[in-house]
């Protein structure tokens, strides 16, 4: 290979690489040893790469189809040298794969930070490091690439200190792939040892799915007199099994495998919470080895994240384009499906239409379903965990997956008015196990936290009753109830939408009683009718109030107004809360509440006027709204506060 460098440019990093390169160096000191794993893992990444690539055009294997990794070392020059015959990279995608950080959650990552070592090494490997780990024991990194099928002046030389700039160059390269070579800092001489980068890779990397060689020495062979038979030499070895580790019995497969091999394929650097581990067999024939993770990706919440689960086709890669194998709702998944029986030459546009696709992903998502509910019914504690990491994600699978609506709906998880504990642990099958005899729906209330849920005038009457109210106050619970209408035949109810049908709870004495009070206030009901009439669709009576004067109610089949919010603050018109719509809601009075008996004797029109809009606004505040004209609120309320004290 030429040193002859052309082109050549000195660019800056990205701040947030400086950033990392110094978090890195400083934080990952007590684990220096995983810069090797992440190297291997990316010359396989390339490998897999280049192998789907060739399925198309076979001239790219250059008249070596024989893929392989590379690891060598030099104690006089301080250098670690890892080689892989992959797929290489362009000028372009050298520049953006290592002068930049092209992920999401980048921004999140760094405002996570807390600036003790320990908890920020965690971090680092939850983001995911890779190349970048390699400045780690090295304080000079030089790769050189080319991507397959190119031609051989074509070559580019990327290097760098790590501290705030690279160069980049172009430069003859014969063969294709990737060489990076570190120089090691004083002090990191321990990785300039053949056992000791030995005992790495089979610690780490003994699962990868191509051999990773060594040089070996051999010693001279001698015969029984000692005499030289053949000389000492020079060899190449495999040091890893270099068999796929889904293919392997799971009897023959340690904890400490399984954990290796998800670091690899999901670029972690934690254990996961679980795994499975299948081969199905019959029609479509695959293997799977999938994942949870113990911690929640940055890019959790990106619809453009590429990596999930890989396929492969008889351990030849094909994609990881997550949604071909698994639902956006379970897209935290990581791992490997193998399947038997599609043709090698298969496109990711056959992909998208295969009936066979199809149906591996359906069993694939019903292992990983199983797995979940395994975990919930054995382990809560360990459950609750996973919760609290990707329970806003599984809150999807109802709205997404409809063949599955019940399974996972079992898996949901709320808070309720029966712990009145904002952690989310109550699930649908402990509520109807709790329901009172002739009670026939789930009752919920959605809000924008725990606390205005827990505090909302409409749950006055349940608690009165003893009825239990799941609370709901993640904004993705507005679109899962209009998914998930009802559980184990029980139909899902709002308490701030329609009537609540709890006549059958009331004594005969409390329905006497609202039948009377009806009747006394019809005429209070009237007026404020009038007086609020483009505010309200209709004035009633209310049957869910004890404390509280007045609530908001909407129609049975209306938008809940905590989705009006929503909505508005999203941009979208409609509704009430000031957004121009012909939406109006229900207001309903409590007659059994001073204010509203003071009504009924109020004279003042203006004066019964003033206490009505307060009322109205009091309650659109209970909800959680804002009001058109706060001013003219305040204005109300000093004026009737002005009468009290004469």
């Amino acid at each position: 290979m030429s040193t002859v460098e052309a082109n050549k440019q000195t660019l800056g990093f990205q701040t947030e690489v400086k950033h990392l390169l110094h978090l890195m160096i400083h934080s990952l000191y007590s684990n220096k040893e995983i810069f090797l794993r992440e190297l291997i893992s990316n010359g396989s990444d390339a490998a897999d790469k280049l192998r789907f690539e060739a399925l198309a055009n076979d001239s790219l294997y250059e008249g070596d189809a024989e893929l392989k990794i590379r690891v060598d070392f030099d104690e006089k020059a301080k250098t670690i040298t890892v080689t892989d015959n992959g797929i290489g990279m362009t000028r372009e995608e050298v520049q953006d794969h290592i002068g930049t950080i092209a992920k999401s959650g980048t921004k999140a990552f760094f405002e996570k930070l807390t600036g003790d070592q320990a908890k920020d090494s965690e971090l680092i490997g939850q983001f995911g490091v890779g190349f970048y780990s390699s400045f780690i024991v090295a304080d000079k990194v030089t790769l050189t690439t080319r991507k397959a099928g190119a031609p051989h002046d074509q070559g580019v030389r990327w290097e760098s200190d790590g501290l705030g700039e690279y160069t980049i160059a172009s430069v003859e390269k014969a063969d294709r792939g990737t060489e990076i070579v570190l120089h090691l800092k004083d002090g990191e001489d321990e990785f300039l040892s053949e056992w000791k980068l030995r005992s790495i890779i089979k610690k780490y990397s003994d699962h990868i799915n191509l051999p990773i060689i060594m040089s070996k020495e051999v010693p001279a062979e001698k015969d029984d007199d000692g005499n030289e038979t053949a000389p000492a030499r020079v060899e190449d070895d495999t040091v890893n099994s270099a068999s796929a580790l889904w293919t392997k019995s799971k009897d023959d497969i340690s904890e400490e495998q399984y954990n290796e091999f998800y670091k690899h394929v999901a670029h972690d650097f934690q254990d996961p919470l679980v795994h499975v581990h299948s081969k199905v067999e019959g029609t479509n024939e695959y293997s799977l080895l999938l994942f949870v993770p113990g911690r929640a990706p940055f890019d959790l919440w990106d619809r453009d994240a590429k990596h999930g689960v890989k396929l492969y086709i008889k351990k030849v890669f094909i994609t990881d384009d997550p949604e071909q194998l698994m639902p956006r709702y379970l897209r935290f998944v990581r791992g490997v499906i193998d399947a038997d029986s599609l043709p090698l030459n298969v496109s990711r546009e056959i992909l998208q239409q295969s009936k066979q696709i199809s149906n591996i992903k359906a069993g694939a998502v019903k292992k990983v379903l199983g797995l979940l509910e395994d975990l919930a019914e054995n382990d809560a504690e360990k459950y609750q965990n996973f919760w609290e990491m990707f329970g806003n994600v599984i809150k999807e699978g109802p709205i997404e997956d409809h063949k599955n609506k019940d399974r996972v709906a079992g898996l949901l998880r709320f808070s309720s008015t029966h712990t009145n504990d904002k952690t989310q642990n109550v699930s649908l099958a402990d509520y109807v196990s709790r329901m009172k005899e002739g009670q026939e729906k789930i009752y919920y209330i959605t809000a924008d936290s725990f606390a205005a849920a827990k505090s909302s005038p409409h749950l006055e009457v349940f608690r009165k009753k003893g009825i239990e109210v799941l609370l709901l106050t993640d904004r993705i619970d507005e679109w899962l109830v209009s998914s998930l209408t009802e559980f184990d035949g029980k139909h899902m109810q709002s308490i701030a939408k329609g009537e609540l049908d709890l006549d059958k709870f009331d004594s005969e004495e409390e329905k006497k009683h609202q039948e009377e009070v009806s009747k006394d206030f019809e005429a209070v009901v009237k007026q404020i009718q009038e007086v609020l009439d483009d505010k309200v669709s209709e004035v009633k009576i209310s049957h869910r109030l004890t404390d509280s004067p007045a609530c908001l109610v909407t129609g049975a089949y209306d938008m809940s107004l905590h989705m009006e919010r929503i909505m508005k603050e999203a941009g979208q018109s409609g509704g009430m809360f000031g957004m121009g719509g012909n939406s109006k809601p229900i207001f309903e009075i409590n007659p059994d509440h001073a204010i509203v008996q003071a009504l009924k004797n109020e004279q003042d029109d203006a004066r019964f006027a003033d206490i009505s809009h307060i009322l109205f606004d009091q309650a659109i505040l209970s909800e959680g709204g804002q009001l058109d004209d706060p001013a003219a609120f305040v204005h109300k309320l000093n004026g009737l506060l002005q009468n009290l004290l004469k």
